[in-house]
């Protein structure tokens, strides 16, 4: 049963969010932020991670503690849905494509949160959404996940399409390295027998 929920309700933000690793990529998404809620549909979707996130945040200022919430209460979801860890890939790579955007995404399930983020973004918005909250939501993510990740993007001039590139290569890359491990038989995939930090 490798599923959790989390609520995390501060001043600025009142977020719930529960995943399913085996889950069929089933999105119920309403955070009231649209470009994220699109992010994190697809994100659902081609990670086959069932994902329900239901979030009520400052909108008034802006959509940043929303959106660094989400990402926080995400990443102690799957921390806590992976439990022992026992079994799993572990590591996955992916280059996603995205029209004219092509973004490389390296992951490693390792207890040791740390973030490369490399995705260049030509305007302040897309739409209403504040690029730099693109990043925010990785940094948030990866920290509170216990994971290593490597996001970079080679190419692209269309910013939603960079973005899409970016949270496809993670579904991608959580889709690989969460599965289980046939050859594994259950063990911790670490020559120290556990990945816990």
């Amino acid at each position: 049963m490798r599923k959790a929920t989390v609520k995390r309700t501060t001043k600025e933000t009142d977020v719930e969010v529960s995943v399913d690793l085996d889950g069929t990529g089933r999105g119920t998404i309403a955070t009231g932020v649209g470009f994220l809620d699109h992010m994190l549909d697809l994100l659902a979707r081609h990670s086959r991670i069932d994902l329900a996130v239901k979030a009520k945040g400052d909108l008034h200022i802006d959509d940043h503690h929303t959106t660094e919430d989400v990402g926080i209460a995400l990443g102690q979801a799957f921390r806590q849905a992976l439990g022992d860890m026992a079994g799993i890939t572990r590591y996955a790579d992916a280059h996603v494509p995205m029209d004219e955007a092509l973004t490389r995404v390296a992951l490693d399930i390792s207890g040791r949160p740390f973030l490369v983020f490399k995705a260049a973004f030509s305007a302040d918005k897309i739409g209403t959404f504040d690029t730099e909250l693109v990043r925010e939501w990785f940094q948030a993510f990866t920290v509170n996940a216990g994971i290593t990740l490597h996001v970079e993007t080679l190419y692209g001039t269309n910013d939603h399409h960079v973005s899409e590139s970016c949270f496809k290569g993670l579904a991608r890359v959580l889709r690989a390295a969460v599965a289980i491990d046939p050859r594994a038989k259950g063990e911790v995939p670490s020559t120290k027998g556990t990945l816990s930090g």
